[in-house]
């Protein structure tokens, strides 16, 4: 399916300017959809030399350049919008829709008139009668395109106070755009969350009095502790007093909530929390007014709040966890200090450091609001971690090549204590009395669709592997806890080789999908 974009730079003469016009309109116009109880379809005029539609059998073409307000060769649909408030006029879609000039007479009048055509008869091309406008759509002088609007008639009946309502805003918004003057320039694009038409609605006359509620509206404002009818009352007073905290209220505020700025606010008041869209309507150059779109967002913003205060909690527990095992390290550190026997300082200096790993990664995960890593700082940090107890001496220096991205937690604290004896097994017995020594970590994932995983390979140039070497039946305890991580906890492959011109590589292969790992999907 071809894009707004698409369309418009494959068949149009518009600029990167219209375009963002456009998009800004489009991203608004549910709007005028709900309120028109109508559906909308978006024609922009095509350029020079386009191809149209085949007639007689032979196809034609445009030709000559064609100026905003005269006739253009064609027409090219670029955006489709039905309602939710009423039954669809076009179940199908039409976007991508090329029709030549003539074809469709009311979007010509628009556009070579420069007005809002409402004249001619209900249409019954699709056995449902549909009364069809077209608006022209204006940035400053420039004429971008022009909007069909078409109702089914299928139900008609009576209009009650609201559907009057709906529709008198509904025309002054098409008059708005035509004009210009919506969207707002330099108004923010409207965000998927904000109050739509049904949520609740209020009409506002130009001194901010409410001349009309909706009963979703008056709903609304009840929850706020409002007793009395709002219709008469000024908005933004009504709303400063159901939310006045004894502090200062932001004039700003106010000035929204009496519509004279177009804004999206969020009022709390009696535990319920209301999130208000002011749309000033300017007709003809003068304010009349102003619509009001509220939805009642309580549940939503505790839910929110919650979860804030359940990731801020988790972020705690991390640090806190952090500064136990750094406690825990000091201790052991000043015991090995204590230690005559060789044998036991190297045991707790080795302890430390798989603490020290740990807490690595739960140090990150207090900085970050979920449990995802950026494992390429932690891979930084232990390989830092071991070149720093590595003998002078040897003169070694780890680096890293490549990525490991980010990873869940549930991987990335195995994996860095894997990587950490890796290094230090490196170090010790690959490396023992090598001068100038390379020592080097290369991380690579692979995406593929059905199987996502991360490989690892920790290569030096030393002594290599003794001849009878076997990871299964050695007794180190630093390559068992290796094998338990990778291979038992996440499922993993480890694999111990020679490497080419000597030295030694150990590769580790890990899965990235809970599926391919041992335990399956979480529950």
């Amino acid at each position: 399916m071809p894009t707004l974009t698409d369309l418009v730079r494959d068949h149009t003469e518009l600029n990167e300017t219209d375009v963002e016009w456009l998009h800004a309109l489009v991203s608004d116009w549910q709007l005028l959809a709900d309120l028109s109880f109508a559906d909308l379809l978006l024609w922009v005029p095509l350029r020079s030399a386009e191809a149209l539609p085949a007639e007689n059998g032979r196809p034609r073409r445009a030709v000559g350049h064609n100026p905003a307000g005269v006739s253009v060769p064609g027409w090219v649909a670029v955006a489709q919008m039905r309602p939710t408030t009423g039954p669809t006029a076009y179940p199908e879609d039409l976007v991508g829709k090329i029709v030549r000039t003539g074809r469709r007479g009311l979007i010509d009048v628009a556009w070579r008139e420069r007005r809002i055509v409402r004249e001619g008869d209900p249409e019954w091309g699709s056995g449902i009668p549909v009364r069809e406008e077209s608006i022209p759509v204006r940035r400053g002088a420039k004429l971008l395109g022009v909007i069909q609007r078409s109702t089914n008639l299928s139900s008609a009946r009576t209009p009650s106070r609201l559907e009057l309502t709906y529709l008198q805003s509904a025309s002054d918004l098409a008059q708005m755009i035509s004009e210009g003057r919506f969207p707002a320039p330099g108004d923010e694009p409207n965000l998927l969350r904000s109050p739509r038409v049904g949520d609740g609605l209020i009409r506002l006359d130009r001194t901010g009095r409410v001349t009309y509620a909706s009963p979703n509206a008056q709903s609304a404002y009840r929850r706020l502790g409002l007793q009395a009818d709002l219709v008469g009352e000024s908005l933004g007073e009504v709303t400063a007093e159901l939310c006045d905290t004894g502090e200062p209220m932001e004039e700003a505020l106010t000035a929204v909530l009496s519509g004279r700025a177009p804004r999206e606010v969020e009022v709390e008041s009696n535990g319920s929390i209301m999130q208000l869209r002011t749309i000033p309507l300017v007709v003809g150059g003068a304010r009349i007014g102003a619509i009001v779109l509220v939805r009642d967002v309580t549940e939503l913003r505790w839910r929110d709040r919650e979860l804030l205060t359940k990731d801020a909690t988790i972020r705690e527990i991390h640090h806190r966890v952090k500064n136990n095992l750094q406690t825990v390290a000091a201790l052991l550190r000043l015991q090995a200090r204590r230690l005559r026997i060789p044998e036991g300082r190297a045991a707790l200096d080795e302890a430390v450091r798989r603490v020290g790993s740990i807490a690595i990664v739960h140090e990150t995960l207090s900085l970050t609001p979920d449990e995802l890593i950026d494992f390429d700082d932690i891979a930084d940090r232990v390989i830092t971690m071991a070149g720093e107890v590595s003998t002078p001496e040897t003169r070694v220096v780890p680096k890293r090549t490549g990525s490991f991205g980010v990873l869940p937690a549930e991987i990335a604290t195995p994996l860095a204590m894997a990587l950490t004896e890796l290094l230090q097994n490196a170090l010790e017995h690959g490396l023992p009395d090598h001068r100038d020594g390379t020592l080097e970590v290369v991380a690579h994932r692979s995406e593929e669709e059905d199987d996502r995983r991360l490989v690892a390979t920790v290569a030096d140039d030393g002594v290599g592997l003794p001849a009878e070497f076997d990871v299964e039946s050695s007794n180190s305890l630093g390559l068992q806890i290796v094998r338990t991580l990778i291979v038992g906890e996440l499922g993993g492959k480890l694999d111990f080789r020679r490497r080419p011109g000597g030295g030694t590589e150990v590769v580790v292969d890990v899965p990235l999908d809970h599926t391919n790992r041992p335990g399956g999907p979480p529950r």
